[in-house]
């Protein structure tokens, strides 16, 4: 029985938690929060609680099981926690691992004004997330040297059940911003899953892929269909001076970077064919049947 080890059982990492487990797998991994091991156990995983301030004393020996392990705990202000308090226990404790994979965002292409990138476009991060990005993917990719089969994946804006336009339009948290020329992948959970699926049945330590649909767009079209396939009217549309003062800094540097992002290489080397190549079907699959 194939095991996998994986820091931060967040949104995506549960749906591959959930994929792996039907195919039979052994699923381990951690959560910050203390009410969610109840959670993680009911669904057959093994959870283990951590964070900055709290490692996992017992993550050698559960390592040393491990087939496979996954990274996808963003970087905090001090930078990558699961570097800084485990790294030595990945390098040490893992002596059967086939694949480690990190998941990283295509924000570390930086803004490139509605241009095109690749996974062989010199990184330009803009914003501090980025940045923290970058740095996370290059301390991971120097493991390497120690025999960690670093595979790298840079993921565009992440959508699907329960975290989509449609819900936000019901919620009524739904906005449509206008910043002419702004334009940004997008890809569905479901995608994410089957691509880490086939990196891990073909390992090629080093690798570096870019995770995004076919078709870039601005996210007010997106919304916009959303309220279409609802019966609904969108939101107006907000100019961007306008809705500025009351974004997250996050946000704020979302809209100041603006590109598109290539996806040929998770097509040719691992033979992807995207459930759901653009946000139109991702949002059909998603979208309430309405009653007749």
């Amino acid at each position: 029985m194939a095991r996998i080890f994986i820091f931060g059982l967040g949104y995506t990492a549960l749906a591959l938690a959930g994929q792996l487990r039907s195919y039979g797998w052994d699923v381990a991994g951690t959560t910050r929060r203390e009410s969610k091991l109840r959670d993680l156990e009911r669904l057959g995983i093994e959870g283990y609680l951590f964070d900055r301030g709290q490692g996992i004393r017992a993550l050698p020996a559960t390592l040393a099981g491990a087939d496979y392990i996954l990274h996808s705990i963003p970087p905090d202000r001090f930078g990558d926690p699961v570097f800084d308090i485990h790294d030595c226990d990945i390098v040490g404790h893992a002596p059967q691992m086939k694949w480690f994979g990190y998941l990283s965002s295509t924000g570390i292409y930086g803004d490139r004004q509605g241009g095109w990138v690749d996974e062989q476009t010199p990184p330009a991060p803009g914003g501090e997330n980025g940045r923290a990005r970058l740095e996370a993917e290059n301390r991971w990719r120097g493991l390497q040297e120690y025999g960690v089969p670093v595979h790298t994946f840079r993921i565009a804006g992440i959508y699907g059940p329960g975290r989509n336009a449609l819900e936000n339009l019901q919620r009524g948290t739904a906005t449509r911003i206008d910043k002419p020329g702004h334009i940004f992948n997008r890809i569905h959970v479901e995608d994410i899953v089957q691509v880490l699926c086939a990196s891990m049945n073909r390992p090629e330590p080093g690798a570096i892929y870019n995770l995004a649909d076919d078709q870039p767009a601005p996210g007010h079209e997106m919304v916009a269909y959303a309220a279409e396939l609802l019966g609904m009217e969108p939101p107006p549309l907000v100019p961007l001076a306008e809705a500025e003062a009351a974004m997250s800094p996050m946000a704020r540097g979302f809209y100041a970077e603006s590109r598109k992002v290539r996806n040929d290489r998770i097509k040719q080397a691992l033979h992807i064919k995207l459930k759901y190549p653009t946000y139109r079907e991702g949002l059909q699959a998603l979208a309430p049947e309405k009653s007749a």
